[in-house]
């Protein structure tokens, strides 16, 4: 196949998705818009165990931006929420997407797309207590 029929079909497969991303990215938009960091923080109970599944979940749901999920657990650490609720929040905000889900079976295929968020969930909760542990070992008071 050479360079140029290469490159259209790359490009009708990309106005084919067009539609697709577009209603993702207005969906991911209006959940941004209209929960505030003061919601995602009532969530949390301030358990240990429970606080990292609980960040991974609503970042999995909400869905965004790594630039977005800066400022939001910014706004979380000053609300008190624990650095591992937090760090699962940012993690599954940024690797797992369930608003995107449906976008991404289309694209990527149905198995890999599943396979793929839900290894990005778990090892976002890892993630956040190994970050939590860290931070115990070093001495810095949570």
């Amino acid at each position: 196949m050479n360079f140029s029929r290469s490159a259209l079909k790359t490009g009708r497969s990309f106005l084919q998705v067009i539609p697709v991303l577009l209603g993702v990215l207005l969906l991911i938009s209006l959940v941004n818009a209209t929960v505030s960091p003061e919601v995602y923080a009532g969530f949390f109970t301030g358990n240990w165990i429970i606080d990292p599944f609980i960040g991974a979940a609503f970042g999995s749901i909400a869905g965004g931006n790594p630039i977005t999920s800066y400022i939001i657990g910014g706004e979380l650490l000053s609300l008190h929420v624990s650095i591992m609720a937090v760090t699962a929040f940012i993690l599954s905000w940024v690797t797992v997407g369930l608003i995107s889900l449906p976008a991404e079976m289309e694209i990527l295929g149905r198995r890999f797309a599943l396979v793929r968020n839900l290894l990005s969930f778990i090892f976002s909760i890892a993630a956040a207590v190994l970050v939590g542990l860290t931070l115990i070992f070093a001495g810095v008071s949570l």
